[in-house]
C-alpha cells in the first residue's frame, strides 16, 4: 500500500465528521458578518485556531500509528500492510497504562457504535467489560469472553514497546464467539452432576423403635427429599437403607446454591420418637470424563463431608472442592470396634519395617508430641527402630520434648530433617499426626519418598490433604490426635509398657485440645484420659506444663485488654508485638470466658507474616472463617497464615470473612 493511500484511510478513521464540523462552524461566522463584522472575524479566527489545533493533533497521532506499524509490520510486504489497515476484525490500538484509544480501523468503529467521540475517551469506558491487565501480565488472549451489546468477542493481543521506559502500545483483535459460547454454555448447563445423600444417624433414629416406626421414619426421609429435588428435574434413586443416587443437569445446580442447601436444615425437622433429628451429607461430582469419574467424584466428596463431622455439602468439581454448611456443632459417633480394627492393621503395617518416622504439623503443640510420643510406645513394644522429627527451635512443645529426651528410651530418638530424609525411604513408614494437610507437615518432602504412609488426626479434612495413605485412623469427633493414639495403646500395648512420661505427654495433648476436659469431649475421652492416669500420668506435672512465666501472662492480658466486639457475639483483637503461638491461643482460649462471647479471634506477627489464632465455643464454627482465609482447624480451635501481611492489613478481610459467615446463614 502506497503511503499516500495509507495516509487517506488514516484520515479517514481518524477525522470522522469533524472536517463537515468546521466547514459548517465557518459558513455561521460569515453569515456573522452581516451582522457584527468584529464578531465575525473573531468568529473565523476562533475556528481556525481550532482547525490548526485538531490537524496537528491528528497528524501526530496519524505519524504515531505510522510509526507504528512500520514497527509492527518491518520486513513485512504490502499486502500485509494493507491487511493491518483493512482487516476483517475489529482492530484497536491503545495504550494500556492509561487505556487511551490511539487508532483503530473501520470494524471497531461499527462494533462500539461511537464514531465521532472514540478517540475522546478510554477503552474501558467504551466497553466497560474490558479489561487489560492480561496484556501487561504477559497473556496473548483474553481469559474470558468481553461481552459488547448482545455480543461476546474473545480479545487476541500484544504489547510493542514505544522506545520510552515502560510505554507500550498494545493491538487487539476482537473475534466474535457469540454463538461458540452460547453453545459452550448450553453444553456445560446440560452436563450431568451426581449427588449422593447419605442420612448421617440413620442408626441413632431408628435405635429403640419397631419396623413400623422406621418405615414411617424412612417414607418422611423419602418425601422431603423428593419435594425439595422437585424442581430440579432430576432423578433420585435410594440404593441403601441410608444412601441415595441423585443424576442432574449442571444448570440446576444453581438452584440448589440459590436455595444454600436449604435441605440441610430441613431434614433436621424430622425426629424420630427418640427424640434424634435426622441430620443429611452431600458429595456432588462434576465436571468429570466419564460416568464412572463422576461416581468417584461423588463417592470423593461424600467421603470428605464425612471426615469434616458430616451435616454439610461437599462438591468435587475436577480437581477443586467447595463446601456448604458444617456448621452445627458436632456430636459423639464413635465406636471402639474401629480403633480395634485400626489397631491390627497398624500391627501389620509396621511388622517387619526397618524405620518408623513420626511427625506433625509445623510448630508441634503438646498434642503433636504427645500423639508422637504414643506412637513411638507402639513402635518399641513391636521391635521397629523409631524417629520424631525434631522441630526448629522454639516451638510449644519444647519442654515436654526435653522431658522426654532426658529417658534412656528416647536418647537419639529425635532426629533433624537431614538425618529423617537420609532414613525415609521404600522400606519404612511414615507416620502423621494431628494433621491431614500435606502443606502443614513438619517436612512435606517425607511424603513422597516412597514410604508408606499412615495419617492419624482429629481435623475436620480440608481441601488438600495426605492422599492415598496406607493407613488412616481420621475421626473428626476425637478430642485430640493423643486421644486416637491412646486407643491405639490399650490395644497394641500391655500393662507397664507405656512409660510416665509417654503417658503425660499423651494427656496434656487431651487437655490441651479440650481446653481442660471443657470443650469437645466424649465418653470416650475420658475413657481415654482414666487409662492414662492408671498408667501413671499425674494431672500435676502435667498442669506444670500449661504455666507461664510471668512476662508472658502479663502479654496475654495485654492482647485481651485490646479486645473489640465485633457484630456482638465476637471477640477480635490484634497485638504488634511478637507474642507466640501459645500465648496468642491461650489469649483467645481467655475471651471465650467473657459473657455474651461465642468466638474470639486474635491476629499477631511472626516472621515476617500475620498468624491468626481462632477459638469459639459451640454456636459458631470457626473452621469455615478459617478457611475462607485459606486456614482450617476444627469447628473449636483454628488458624491461618498471612505472608507479608501486618495485621491491621489482615483485619478487614477477618471482618469480612465472619461478615459471609453470618451473612450465608441467613
Amino acid at each position: 500500500m502506497r503511503p499516500q493511500t495509507i495516509h487517506k484511510t488514516l484520515a479517514q478513521i481518524t477525522e470522522t465528521g469533524f472536517r463537515v464540523f468546521f466547514a459548517i462552524c465557518l459558513v455561521f461566522a460569515v453569515l456573522t458578518g452581516l451582522f457584527n463584522v468584529w464578531l465575525s472575524l473573531g468568529e473565523i479566527a476562533v475556528v481556525l485556531i481550532l482547525y490548526l489545533y485538531l490537524h496537528a493533533g491528528t497528524t501526530r497521532r496519524k505519524n504515531e500509528v505510522l510509526a507504528y506499524l512500520d514497527h509492527v509490520t518491518n520486513g513485512v510486504d504490502s499486502a500485509s500492510r494493507r491487511t493491518m489497515i483493512s482487516s476483517p476484525l475489529p482492530i484497536v490500538i491503545f495504550r494500556p497504562e492509561t487505556d487511551d484509544i490511539i487508532w483503530s480501523n473501520e470494524r471497531f468503529l461499527h462494533l462500539t457504535g461511537d464514531r465521532d467521540h472514540l478517540f475522546e475517551t478510554k477503552l474501558s469506558s467504551l466497553v466497560p467489560s474490558f479489561q487489560s491487565q492480561w496484556l501487561l501480565d504477559g497473556d496473548h488472549c483474553s481469559p474470558e469472553p468481553v461481552v459488547v451489546g448482545d455480543r461476546q468477542y474473545l480479545v487476541f493481543g500484544t504489547l510493542v514497546s514505544t522506545g520510552g521506559q515502560d510505554e507500550f502500545l498494545a493491538t487487539t483483535y476482537w473475534v466474535d464467539v457469540t454463538e461458540y459460547a452460547d453453545a459452550a454454555a448450553k453444553y456445560d448447563a446440560t452436563r450431568p452432576v451426581l449427588a449422593i445423600f447419605q442420612v448421617d444417624n440413620y442408626e441413632d433414629l431408628g435405635k429403640g423403635l419397631d419396623e413400623g416406626e422406621r418405615s414411617a421414619l424412612r417414607t418422611q426421609i423419602n418425601n422431603l427429599l423428593t419435594t425439595w429435588l422437585e424442581p430440579s428435574q432430576g432423578m433420585i434413586c435410594r440404593y441403601d437403607r441410608d444412601h441415595y443416587l441423585f443424576l442432574m443437569e449442571a444448570g440446576k445446580l444453581q438452584d440448589f446454591y440459590r436455595r444454600k442447601f436449604s435441605i440441610l436444615e430441613e431434614i433436621r425437622q424430622i425426629q424420630s420418637p427418640n427424640g434424634v433429628a435426622a441430620t443429611l451429607s452431600i458429595g456432588i461430582g462434576r465436571n468429570a470424563g466419564s460416568p464412572r469419574q463422576l461416581h468417584e467424584y461423588a463417592s470423593v466428596a461424600l467421603d470428605m463431608a464425612l471426615s469434616r463431622g458430616g451435616d454439610q455439602v461437599v462438591i468435587k468439581d475436577g480437581a477443586d472442592f467447595s463446601f456448604i454448611g458444617g456448621r452445627s456443632k458436632e456430636t459423639e459417633r464413635r465406636t471402639k470396634v474401629k480403633s480395634r480394627v485400626v489397631a491390627s492393621a497398624l500391627s501389620e503395617l509396621l511388622a517387619g519395617k526397618r524405620q518408623v518416622l513420626i511427625m506433625g504439623h509445623k510448630f508441634p503443640d503438646l498434642d503433636v508430641l504427645g500423639a508422637a510420643a504414643g506412637m513411638a510406645a507402639i513402635a518399641r513394644k513391636l521391635g521397629v527402630p523409631a524417629r520424631i522429627v525434631r522441630a526448629p527451635s522454639p516451638y510449644p512443645a519444647e519442654d515436654m520434648a526435653k522431658q522426654l529426651s532426658a529417658l534412656p528410651e528416647y536418647r537419639g530418638l529425635f532426629a533433624g530433617p537431614e538425618e529423617a530424609r537420609h532414613l525415609a525411604g521404600p522400606d519404612s513408614v511414615v507416620v502423621v499426626v494431628d494433621t491431614n494437610r500435606p502443606e502443614q507437615t513438619q517436612m512435606a518432602e517425607l511424603l513422597t519418598t516412597g514410604a508408606k504412609l499412615i495419617v492419624i488426626d482429629h481435623h475436620r479434612r480440608a481441601a488438600s490433604y495426605i492422599e492415598n495413605p496406607s493407613l488412616s485412623f481420621h475421626d473428626p469427633y476425637a478430642s485430640s490426635a493423643s486421644e486416637l493414639v491412646t486407643e491405639l495403646v490399650q490395644y497394641i500395648l500391655d500393662s507397664g509398657d507405656l512409660l510416665r512420661a509417654e503417658a503425660e505427654a499423651l494427656l496434656a495433648g487431651i487437655v490441651l485440645d479440650t481446653k481442660g476436659f471443657t470443650m469437645r469431649t466424649g465418653s470416650r475421652t475420658f475413657e481415654t484420659a482414666a487409662f492414662l492416669r492408671k498408667a501413671g500420668a499425674d494431672t500435676a506435672q502435667v498442669n506444670k506444663l500449661f504455666q507461664n512465666d510471668l512476662t508472658q501472662t502479663v502479654t496475654k492480658f495485654e492482647i485481651i485488654q485490646g479486645a473489640q466486639p465485633y457484630r456482638k457475639s465476637m471477640a477480635i483483637t490484634l497485638t504488634g508485638k511478637k507474642v507466640g503461638r501459645a500465648i496468642a491461643g491461650q489469649a483467645a482460649d481467655e475471651l471465650l470466658n467473657i459473657a455474651g462471647i461465642e468466638a474470639s479471634f486474635v491476629l499477631f506477627p511472626e516472621d515476617g507474616q500475620t498468624y491468626l489464632s481462632a477459638r469459639s465455643g459451640s454456636n459458631v464454627n470457626v473452621q469455615v472463617i478459617s478457611e475462607m482465609l485459606g486456614g482450617g482447624g476444627n469447628a473449636a480451635t483454628a488458624g491461618a497464615q498471612f505472608p507479608g501481611k501486618t495485621p491491621e492489613q489482615v483485619l478487614p478481610e477477618l471482618k469480612a470473612a465472619i461478615d459471609k459467615y453470618f451473612d450465608d446463614d441467613q
